[in-house]
């Protein structure tokens, strides 16, 4: 039996550099648009809490890091090729009804998500693609190849897969200039079976819109359990935050704003009640969160940290009701006329790296601080045990991931 696989890689970077000063006035105005109105549909908020709970579940111990945006987008496009049941399965798990209209709304959000990042913004970097690399043997259904070209801007190469050294070598070299270099070498393995594999891309990086100084950055205790600590990095700056302490699942939620329309939460739970933020994570209490906060001024330590995730999702997606496109079972019919072709490995793969840059950054700060007549006794904030972090982006939660081990 031939194989059809299909490759989902994210790449996240995130470096914090010094910015201009920026006044509170746009402060306010990025709240605004950062508030209860500016998420995205329900539906992906809550497929990306479940797959988070099921990554978490499976990894108990592990530092936990994905792009929900990146792995819906890659079932968007399976699902463009697949059969009646194969494509109900996909289209439930992420929560869209199997109406025509709500399908096309589905692909056509994220045909406008391509078009908005396809320019660069002021200090936002973020690109959003895929590729689809063919064999040239195997005939791929015109109606496929022209929806993966006009709802998701896909390139489409030929592909020789009877060398799977050349086949190899081609898609490991698109990703790395995607990726900006940042990933090599993802494809370690490829043979004569498989006949397509489709790679989806996000590259991020963005400046905070207040930097941290490095001057501030010093060794301080993380304690990874009541009986492990190790040194970190541990960054420091003391500000107003966009702050939240939500009682009802144990957790205090701190906003730091990137430029370009973009924002972290950082999110610390109670000590021992990790579980119980996860368990409480929905569409609603993120919208509450965007809704509630208030300003607070906290002498904020966060670590400078790196984390990564791999993970095979046709062991992981099952869970969530996504079956039949890993068997023999699949209804691939959409993409192909062959009958023996499956999905045989989807691989998700992401990269978060958190830092400061630039001593520019305390004059800055500096500046800030100097706004207010009065100034008010700070909150110590430390961020010295595992925590969570979401990243939304334009109104869309594009990352997820626990800090367990920086």
């Amino acid at each position: 039996m031939r194989f059809f696989p299909i490759l989902c890689l994210v790449l996240f970077f995130s470096h914090e550099v010094a910015s201009r000063q920026r006044s509170r006035s746009k402060e306010k105005k990025k709240a605004k648009e950062l508030s209860v109105g500016a998420l995205g549909t329900p539906s992906s908020i809550e497929f990306a809490f479940r797959l988070y709970r099921v990554l978490a579940s499976e990894f108990p111990s592990q530092n936990v890091f994905f792009s929900p945006m990146s792995v819906s987008m890659c079932l968007g496009m399976l699902s463009l090729g697949s059969g009646l049941k194969t494509k109900a399965q996909i289209l439930e798990s992420l929560g869209i009804s199997p109406q025509q209209g709500q399908e096309d709304k589905f692909h056509k959000g994220f045909q406008q998500l391509l078009q908005r990042f396809s320019q660069p913004g002021d200090g936002l970097q973020l690109s959003l693609g895929s590729a689809l690399f063919k064999d040239p043997a195997v005939h791929i259904r015109d109606y496929f190849l022209t929806g993966m070209k006009t709802l998701y801007m896909s390139d489409t190469f030929s592909t020789n897969f009877g060398n799977p050294e050349s086949a190899k070598n081609q898609i490991n070299d698109y990703v790395a200039e995607q990726t900006k270099g940042k990933i090599v070498d993802f494809i370690k393995d490829l043979d004569s079976t498989h006949v397509m594999v489709v790679v989806n891309y996000i590259f991020f990086k963005a400046k905070w819109q207040t930097a941290f100084s490095d001057t501030n950055t010093r060794k301080m205790d993380f304690h990874v359990t009541p009986k492990k600590t190790i040194q970190v990095p541990m960054m420091n700056r003391e500000d107003g935050y966009s702050y939240i302490l939500d009682q009802n699942i144990s957790c205090m939620v701190v906003g730091i704003p990137y430029q370009g329309n973009a924002i972290a939460l950082f999110i610390l739970p109670s000590e021992g009640k990790m579980k119980q933020v996860e368990d409480g994570l929905d569409e609603r209490t993120l919208r509450n969160w965007l809704k509630m906060f208030t300003k607070r001024r906290l002498d904020l330590y966060l670590p400078k940290f790196s984390i990564e995730g791999t993970y095979k999702l046709e062991k992981i997606l099952p869970k969530l009701g996504i079956q039949d496109i890993f068997t023999t079972h699949a209804d691939l019919s959409g993409i192909t006329d062959h009958t023996n072709i499956k999905l045989s490995e989807m691989v998700h793969k992401s990269m978060m790296e958190v830092e400061e840059s630039g001593t520019t950054a305390a004059a800055t700060t500096g500046a800030f601080l100097t706004l207010r007549s009065a100034r008010p006794r700070s909150q110590n904030l430390s961020f010295n045990r595992p925590f969570m972090i979401i990243i939304t982006v334009d109104s869309n939660v594009f990352f997820v991931g626990k800090v367990i081990q920086p």
